[in-house]
Parts: C-alpha cells; structure tokens; sequence
C-alpha cells in the first residue's frame, strides 16, 4: 500500500517516527511529507533513514514530477500525525501554501488526520468547527487522548499512540468496502444519572464497556459513528464521534439529534427508569433527629418507545434496544425481557442477566438476541468485542433483508 504519512510542527512529531516504523515494518511503501515546523522538531535526515525515501516539504523540490499532484493521486491511504490547530485549519479551508496541504487537496483516498495541540485549543469553537467541517467531507479526524500535555498540563489533545493510529487507519481501508461502509449508526453507552441535589444522584453500574465496543465494531466495519456515552470513563473508540450527557433526558435528546439521518441506533446504555421528581438546589443536610429521609420519584422518558414512535411506518432506522434483567418469583430473566421488548417495539433485543458481579462493569458476559420474526440466540459468555460483532452481525442481517 502506498501511504503518505504528514507531519505537523507539533512536539509529538517524534511520536511519528514510530508511526512511520510500524507502517514500513507491515511492508507498506510510505512518502514522509513533513510541514516546515514538523522539521525544526525532526529533521528530514530521519524521515529519509526511516522511510528509505527523500524528504521535502515545499512543492519545488523534483518540480519535474509534480509532487503536490501525483503524491495525493498515486495514495492509497494519508495519514497527517500530529494534525495540529493550523494544519486543521488549512485543511478545512482549503488552503495549500506546502507540499502536505496541497497532497490533502489533491488526495481521493482515505484520510486520517490525528490531532495533537493543548486542550484549549482543541475545545476552541473555530477548531470545533473545523473538525465538524472535515469531518462532514469524509475526512475522518480520530479524537485525541487526554494526558499529559506540554509542560505540566494535562487534558484532552495528547496524540493517540502510534499503535492506535496505524491500527485504525489501515483498518479504514479495509473497512471501505466494508459491509457497514456508507451506514451512519447511533450507539448509546454508559448509564445515566439523575441528580437529587448538587452532590448527590440516582444511578446504575453500568460501566459502558459493552456500547464502546458496538461502536468499535461498527467502525472497524466501514460505518460513520456516533456515540452517546452517559458517565462513562473510558477511551474514545478510533474514529468515533463521541457525544458526552448526564441525565435520561440529555441522552433522549443526543441520541434522538443524532439518529436523524442514522440508519442504526443501538441503545446500548442503561437510562434511570426513575429522576428525582423534586430537585434541591442546596446538599440536603442530615437531620441529626434519626427520622427517615423521604423522596419522591418521578418516571423518566422511554426513550426507545419515543424512537420507535417518531418513527411510525417507515423503516428506517433499524432500532436495537438492550434489556437488563434480573429473574424473580413472577418471572425469569428471558420472561420479563420478552414482555419488554413486546412493550418497546424495537426491531431487536439485547438481552443482558444482571447481578453482582454479573455484567456490569465485566469483560465478558452472554446476551440472548431476540429479533421480532421471534427468533432467539444465545451468545457467549464471550468478551464485549465477539458479543458486539454478534449484535452486528444480526443488524446486517436484517439491513439485507428489510
């Protein structure tokens, strides 16, 4: 594979270096395109070494070949790593004053751009714009970690490790023709919390490791991702767009905002069934009287049922919801998720047994995966990426069916 590898003048520009390794160690034929600042951190001597090729960053070096047209044309793959505030900027204005802008304009295959830059700059509204406007052309611009920064700052807008980078971006053009490819789905991960005063709130266990790994899966298979994380404190899937709530009320609204054009939501998170009905500005203080605390709770939305609702006749998108359940005298587990799926409407049922030490916040687990022809399966117990490829697998399935 051809792949050009940009370098932005940002200090991980070294991180780069074992970017570069790990694509030449898997055979791959790389082109360093270094910006002017990339090379006051890394000089091209290194790029040259490491990459078996010459190296420059203006468009006059071999004229006579048309670099900033044929390096963007001949590509199977570019990756821009560190993409720093102004590299971003350039690319999502389209500006090309260097060899690596004009190789982004010219490129029509895959493009990967992983930034790196201070948490401030990241989180600043014209960045934000920029990365929603690349994004909106198929540019596919990975998240940036969150740690230790320059200096001693820490926060969002650490590069991804090399490992990380090269892993999703050359599964990207796998993924292309992949059998989600051209899909946008909707995963929701995590659970929600209902707050009672400003310290305290109504809660569940769920971890999110279940709805992170869906929404890996379904990137790894080609398709464009949201997700709706609820509390969860966990790495953001490669490639994924991740939208942050609290409460029942803020995932019904992101998840909702986000399924307008989805042809899948996956409702993999676990909403509080109840809020506060009465919120208190101010901590509730212990009475010191040993006389009980009472509160009053109030339903929250369905938020699958409003899904389903709103989408009346049509067919699209497919809805997949998720029941947690424990058994008891009325009723066993697969009983009780049977009556609620019967009640929810959704086209498919995860279903989850739940319990200490049961699912919740475990590597792995089994799911039962009712469809609404009446079909029933049981998968693992098996860790979250097989349960999620499984899940997929039943999606697609009725994807190609109608």
């Amino acid at each position: 594979m051809r792949i050009v590898l940009g370098v932005s003048g940002g200090i991980a520009a070294y991180k780069a270096c074992l970017l570069l390794r790990r694509f030449t160690e898997a055979g791959h034929d790389v082109t360093v395109v270094p910006t002017a600042a990339a090379l006051r951190f890394v000089g091209a001597p290194t790029w040259a070494a490491l990459s078996g090729k010459p190296v420059a960053d203006d468009v006059w070096t071999r004229v006579e070949e048309v670099p900033h047209v044929r390096l963007g044309k001949e590509a199977d793959l570019v990756v821009v790593a560190p993409a720093t505030t102004d590299l971003i900027a350039k690319a999502a204005h389209g500006l090309a004053d260097d060899l690596l802008t004009n190789t982004l304009l010219t490129a029509r295959c895959p493009i990967v751009l992983a930034p790196a830059m201070h948490t401030e700059m990241w989180s600043h509204p014209a960045t934000v714009a920029n990365v929603a406007t690349l994004r909106a052309r198929g540019v596919h611009v990975i998240d940036p970690d969150s740690g230790r920064l320059t200096g001693a700052d820490t926060g969002p807008g650490r590069l991804p490790e090399p490992d990380e980078i090269a892993s999703y971006a050359l599964g990207l053009v796998q993924s292309e023709a992949g059998s989600l490819a051209g899909r946008h789905v909707v995963v929701s991960a995590g659970g929600t919390r209902e707050p009672i005063d400003p310290v305290r709130f109504i809660g569940n266990r769920s971890s999110g490791k279940q709805g992170y790994a869906l929404a890996a899966v379904a990137a790894e298979r080609g398709a464009r991702v949201t997700l709706v994380s609820a509390n969860a404190s966990l790495p953001a899937p490669a490639g994924v767009e991740v939208v942050e709530v609290e409460t029942t009320v803020q995932l019904q609204d992101a998840v909702t905002a986000a399924g307008k054009d989805a042809d899948v939501i996956v409702m993999a998170a676990a909403p509080a069934d109840y809020r506060s009905a009465a919120y208190a500005d101010h901590k509730i203080k212990k009475s010191g009287t040993g006389d009980d605390l009472v509160l009053r709770f109030a339903e929250t939305p369905d938020i699958v049922r409003g899904l389903v609702a709103a989408r009346g006749t049509a067919t699209t998108p497919l809805i997949v919801s998720f029941a947690a359940e424990t058994g008891d005298a009325t009723a066993s587990v697969l009983d009780h998720a049977r009556a609620k799926f019967a009640r929810k409407g959704s086209d498919l049922q995860v279903v989850n047994e739940v319990g200490p030490g049961i699912t919740f916040g475990q590597d792995t687990s089994a799911i039962h995966i009712l469809s609404r022809d009446g079909g029933e399966h049981q998968v693992g117990p098996a860790d979250k990426v097989t349960l999620a490829a499984a899940v997929w697998d039943a999606v697609e399935a009725r994807l190609t069916t109608g």
